[in-house]
């Protein structure tokens, strides 16, 4: 109904997960690059987890996932996971379409067939994947067959890749004493959050840019309202704001404003999310159970053995890390440098895809003479500069990058990871090392290469006179620097010029007031998103 009055071909906040509305937060890209890390080298057969509340996106991620796999890799996806471990087991075989006739029924049987199309696979250079949603529905039975799967193995390798995904209850659920072993074999876990303010104003404007708007009708105060009543959840981001263009129409508003979407958000929510409030019996009841425990409690408990404390779980657990001694960079000097530039050989290729797999892009499609030319936008919403600079502007911008090394006669490319006031901090031929800030900048001749995300929405150049989508993103990172500006559509207007020229001054850069390459690599410079310059390397 809405949406000729605001400009859009189709709706921009359908709850159904269309691939082409799909906007990644760095979490939700730190939740990918976490899956294809534990179903590729790094997962060495043990279980990868992700967990997050409802809505955040979970679904939206395991069909990236199953669109990212390498060719050779066979899935099973088990999407209703209350089922028997007999029957776990026929929904894998039926899945991966082996023949079952005679075999339903026995758990011996199927676990046979299954174990001879594993080894299979194996002797054919395929990788098998059991990818289970709703996992935390999943019964004890059931998590235990699961976990008998990854006993299927040869002498070197597991033959099965398990993927559990779930809500947070999956994690309670094997922290269980019963379910120790299971939690034993994760290898990577990962718990997906609610985007933040800012990832909820970019989530809107990504959403009806792609839906073909040229304005954004939202005020500011009004994405704040939003963001706090939906908790950041983006399907609920979705319910409200769908309302709320409706609201707007009815209302003959072209500019959304806090009270709309307030009123929007209590008209989706009142019958979604309700607090309960027990009867008086009730709680005294409760209150009565909950001093028992409590005496209890403090009573001396001299026929228990002590216990270690459990330290707190962060938020993230990823593959456990290596020792310090095997992660610690090494320090070189000019002559051991110059060696193993000699030793690694032309590496631009090899540190270009180190510097995607930092943005959690794919590099399939990247090859040399691609990573040489470092196209303008090199995939969508990945963009590509390659230029020159000194040491101190890339400390500015913030961002990894790769940077052109000649010593004694010879050339290697290594990526930038850090940066303090004496040493630096690179990625060379596989390892990390750290040299003196000043030999590097003897060694190198200001030659950088650097990627970095941005909504694929903005279209280079942006100068005076533009609006639409990517004109309102580059307000609010203005606005983020320093500039308040107006609520409501932006103009690229004279005072957005000098906001922009602002920026160009800060980081070194010539203040012509035109985003090009690198006034857009700026912008995002003071993102929490992506990978960022270490700046104490101690």
């Amino acid at each position: 109904m809405y949406l000729e009055f605001y400009g859009l071909k189709e709706p921009p906040f359908s709850i159904t997960p269309d691939p082409r509305f799909v906007y990644l937060s760095e979490r939700h890209r730190d939740a990918l690059a976490h899956l294809l890390y534990g179903i590729g080298q790094g997962g060495s057969g043990g279980f990868v987890q992700l967990t997050g509340e409802v809505g955040t996106g979970k679904t939206t991620l395991s069909r990236l996932l199953l669109e990212q796999l390498p060719d050779n890799t066979q899935v099973a996806l088990i999407l209703n996971p209350h089922l028997s471990p007999i029957e776990l087991l026929e929904t894998i075989g039926e899945e991966l379409h082996l023949d079952l006739a005679g075999r339903r029924g026995s758990l011996k049987r199927l676990l046979d067939v299954l174990n001879a199309h594993l080894l299979k696979a194996y002797a054919e250079g395929q990788r098998v994947v059991l990818i289970i949603d709703e996992a935390q529905e999943l019964s004890r039975l059931a998590l235990e067959q699961v976990r008998l799967l990854t006993n299927l193995e040869t002498p070197s390798q597991k033959l099965l890749q398990i993927v559990l995904l779930g809500q947070p209850e999956l994690r309670d659920l094997l922290e269980r004493p019963e379910l120790r072993q299971l939690a034993q074999r994760v290898t990577a876990r990962y718990h997906l959050t609610p985007l933040s303010y800012e990832e909820t104003d970019i989530y809107l404007r990504h959403r009806l840019a792609v839906a073909g708007a040229t304005r954004f009708p939202f005020s500011k105060l009004a994405v704040r309202r939003l963001h706090e009543r939906a908790g950041g959840v983006p399907r609920v981001i979705n319910v409200i704001a769908d309302r709320a263009l409706l609201a707007g129409f009815a209302h003959d508003q072209a500019q959304i404003g806090e009270r709309l979407v307030e009123r929007a958000a209590g008209e989706a929510l009142s019958t979604r999310i309700r607090r309960y409030s027990p009867p008086p019996a009730l709680l005294v009841g409760a209150l009565a159970v909950a001093l028992a425990a409590l005496l209890l409690w403090l009573l001396p408990r001299h026929d228990l053995p002590p216990t270690a404390p459990t330290p707190a779980q962060p938020v993230t657990d990823v593959v456990p890390a290596r020792s310090a001694a095997a992660t610690a960079p090494q320090s070189l000097d000019q002559a051991t440098l110059t060696e193993r530039i000699r030793a690694t050989g032309p590496s631009l290729l090899l540190a270009f895809n180190r510097m995607l797999a930092l943005w959690s892009v794919r590099a399939e499609a990247i090859d040399a003479a691609t990573a040489s030319r470092c196209p303008a936008v090199l995939s969508s919403g990945v963009f590509c500069l390659r230029g020159n600079a000194n040491l101190s502007k890339l400390a500015r911008l913030g961002r990894p990058a790769i940077v052109h090394l000649r010593s004694e006669g010879v050339d290697a490319w290594a990526l930038l990871l850090g940066v303090d006031a004496l040493r630096v901090r690179l990625w060379l031929g596989g390892e990390r090392i750290e040299l003196d800030r000043l030999l590097l900048e003897r060694l190198w001749n200001g030659e950088f290469i650097s990627i970095w995300r941005a909504p694929e929405f903005v279209v280079l150049p942006l100068r005076q006179g533009d609006s639409g989508a990517a004109v309102d993103w580059l307000r609010t990172h203005v606005q983020a620097d320093g500039d308040q500006g107006a609520i409501g559509p932006a103009l690229f207007d004279a005072e957005l010029t000098l906001a922009v020229k602002r920026t160009q001054a800060r980081y070194g850069l010539l203040p012509d007031g035109v985003v090009g390459q690198e006034t857009l690599l700026a912008l995002i410079a003071n993102d929490d998103s992506g990978p960022q310059l270490r700046t104490r390397l101690d």
